[in-house]
């Protein structure tokens, strides 16, 4: 399996290349892991881009930093790492070495609970692993692998099983390594939040309505407001704004579509409108803030983080 772009990554209909799980043969597991070598140039993309599956990456070597949608986050091997169906992600780093393993939704249909998990990783620090945290990290995705490649029968439900208890040790880990504890017994408030923290981070999604989004979920406004509030202490209002500027940042930083162009991306019928409401978000228009993060990353030091050769 690869990881392919769009024929035309740069027209207004493909502002980021979508990177997504080519599987040339009914069948095949939608599910691949090896090494950065091994799964091929896409893997370690310099380019911004964003992935149709999930990623998760255990960094062993290498320098520089991984760019996930806004945020630098430096490398220091080894380090655990995902990146979720959606996000905006690159590589800035030398000599890059470790584990990845790529799959999309309907591999997670044994443990559907574990795509909330794996964007809730997707959202957090990067702690650097202690070692005995990455001594079992390393086995259980030696194993991992040594399944993947002898595919032996009944290989497809090993592999699931192997997934459903790397993201749950890696939800146990990011609480050792933070200081937090994960009680992992969500209420229905949590439930019903998480379930609309995925739906207005699907990419393309123009109805941002609360209403609409409320009936989409099978409940009313009313309800969804109080849920929400009750597990994340904001409203479903604000998290769709916070939503819809994150989407802005991206596709500003990114890619060359017009602010026009945004705007009716994001659903936006005035691009005047989404103007005041990028300011009034972010604090500056979308083309002060596009303008200002181009020139911060064309500064980058070039001979501490050299640009990989682009493929595909």
């Amino acid at each position: 399996m690869t990881k392919r772009p769009p024929r035309h990554p740069h027209s207004p209909e493909h502002p980021l290349e979508l990177h997504e799980l080519h599987v040339p043969h009914p069948g095949v597991l939608p599910f691949a892991i090896g090494s950065f070598d091994t799964l091929g140039p896409l893997s370690r993309a310099s380019f911004p881009h964003r992935h149709g599956f999930y990623e998760i990456v255990l960094v062993t070597g290498g320098s520089g930093a991984h760019v996930v949608d806004l945020e630098r986050l430096p490398l220091a091997p080894p380090q655990l790492h995902v990146v979720a169906p959606g996000q905006v992600h690159r590589w800035d780093a030398v000599e890059l070495a470790g584990w990845v393993v790529i799959f999309n939704e309907e591999f997670l249909l044994p443990h559907p609970e574990d795509a909330e998990a794996l964007r809730t990783l997707a959202g957090r620090g990067r702690p650097q692993l202690h070692p005995e945290h990455h001594e079992w990290l390393e086995a259980l995705l030696t194993a991992m692998f040594d399944e993947y490649r002898k595919a032996e029968p009944g290989f497809a439900g090993i592999l699931a099983s192997y997934l459903h208890i790397l993201v749950l040790r890696a939800l146990r880990l990011h609480g050792a390594e933070s200081g937090q504890v994960s009680t992992g017994n969500a209420d229905r408030a949590r439930e019903l939040a998480d379930r609309f923290a995925r739906l207005i981070a699907s990419p393309g999604a123009r109805d941002r309505s609360i209403g609409a989004l409320a009936r989409e979920l099978g409940v009313s406004a009313g309800h969804l407001h109080e849920a929400v509030k009750q597990a994340t202490g904001r409203t479903p209002g604000r998290l769709v704004r916070e939503r819809q500027t994150l989407e802005a940042k991206r596709l500003l930083l990114a890619s060359d579509l017009t602010v026009a162009q945004i705007a009716e991306r994001l659903g936006f019928g005035d691009p005047s409108y989404f103007c005041r409401f990028f300011r009034r978000e972010s604090g500056v228009s979308p083309g002060a803030f596009r303008r200002t993060m181009r020139e911060i990353r064309d500064q980058q030091p070039i001979a501490t983080n050299p640009p990989c050769t682009r493929k595909g």
